[in-house]
């Protein structure tokens, strides 16, 4: 007779059964909708890519993350502009970063404790233009997947200063 916690008992995961998963649900979190940057502007579609992957957004003008996707405020478009993107816990990844592109106003960014961010994000970030003209402030806390290589490809972010 079979014991029952033997009937229970769930089979074991494949190595990495349960990573592949995740890491394919925020891959898809993470492809880019060009259509959608063009149809509603590059601070809205870039909120939506970062609300939807776990980040928060600060708007200009407005002491307040946001972090709820479906309180993202309305109105007309282009009125809001991110100034600031706290992306600590969050699923963001290389393959998102075509969101950045537009934003012209953002000025400081923390990437905390990010297991998609890797050198070729830090290389993509300094080789932004819009940022390499906004960006102030970056936090690279706890990434454990940047190198020395990354830091070191940050060099065109010029007016970063910590």
């Amino acid at each position: 007779m079979m014991a029952l916690g033997t009937l229970l008992r769930k089979p074991p995961l494949p190595p990495g059964g349960c990573r592949s998963f995740w890491g394919w649900l925020n891959a898809v979190f993470n492809k880019v909708d060009h259509e959608r940057i063009r149809a509603v502007g590059p601070d809205r579609a870039a909120s939506e890519w970062l609300l939807r992957c776990g980040a928060l957004v600060r708007y200009q003008g407005s002491p307040r993350w946001q972090q709820d996707y479906n309180g993202l405020p309305t109105g007309p478009l282009g009125k809001y502009k991110i100034e600031a993107i706290n992306a600590t816990d969050s699923c963001i990844m290389y393959r998102g970063f075509d969101y950045l592109d537009g934003l012209e106003h953002v000025t400081d960014i923390k990437l905390e404790k990010c297991m998609y961010i890797q050198d070729e994000c830090l290389q993509r970030l300094s080789e932004t233009s819009n940022l390499q003209k906004s960006l102030q402030q970056l936090k690279i806390i706890s990434c454990g997947n940047v190198t020395d290589k990354g830091i070191l490809a940050l060099h065109k972010l010029t007016y970063v200063r910590h």
